[in-house]
């Protein structure tokens, strides 16, 4: 059986703006010597995927220094100021992504997300045939990465705003399978706090 081919979407053009005025970006705090975009790029470039994606934005080209020698593919998203829509608008139209069955939306500041957690995703996707959401929990609360299949994608192309894919998946129709990985699916940093808390050190 021919297995499902997924691209791998990181949202990396936020402004943190919780990491306070003109303050350090918190992608490029690091952890265990290595900024958390080029970690979160390493977990996803390890995953059984057919591509990475990712989308860059506020201090671009911080982000892509951080990020020089991966075997990655960079969109550039303009618009990212209006928030969290137009970057997946931005990944979703790439070609890479527009090839695949599924997409799967990491953000970049989940420090506790490995490439074990990224494959139990894209395998759970690729046992539903590619046409389910598959979506990461803990203990039975949503959190992230999220695989969305081809067939939505009409629906993230038409996102306005502040928003991610929450309100696609409640609405879609379509089967949608849990994939606890602990706490991990619900770590995220967003301030100064946050990135110390996980272990990160700010630059």
């Amino acid at each position: 059986m021919r297995k499902a081919s997924v691209a791998i979407v990181i949202l990396a053009a936020g402004k943190a703006s919780r990491m306070g005025e003109g303050g350090k970006h918190k992608l490029l705090a690091e952890f265990d010597g290595v900024p958390l975009v080029r970690r979160s790029a390493l977990t996803a470039l390890g995953a059984d995927a057919a591509s990475v994606i990712v989308v860059t934005g506020h201090r671009r080209n911080e982000i892509a220094a951080a990020l020089d020698g991966l075997a990655l593919t960079f969109i550039d998203n303009p618009d990212y100021p209006s928030g969290m829509a137009s970057s997946l608008i931005a990944g979703f139209s790439s070609r890479d992504a527009d090839r695949a069955e599924g997409i799967l939306v990491m953000l970049a500041d989940m420090p506790g997300i490995s490439t074990t957690h990224l494959d139990a995703l894209i395998s759970a996707f690729r046992n539903a045939g590619g046409e389910a959401i598959v979506r990461a929990v803990s203990r039975g609360k949503p959190g992230n990465p999220v695989i969305l299949p081809r067939s939505l994608n009409q629906a993230v192309l038409r996102l306005e705003g502040d928003v991610g894919a929450r309100d696609i998946i409640a609405t879609s129709g379509l089967p949608v399978l849990d994939v606890d990985v602990g706490d991990a699916a619900l770590l995220d940093v967003d301030t100064p706090d946050e990135v110390l808390a996980a272990g990160g050190a700010l630059n």
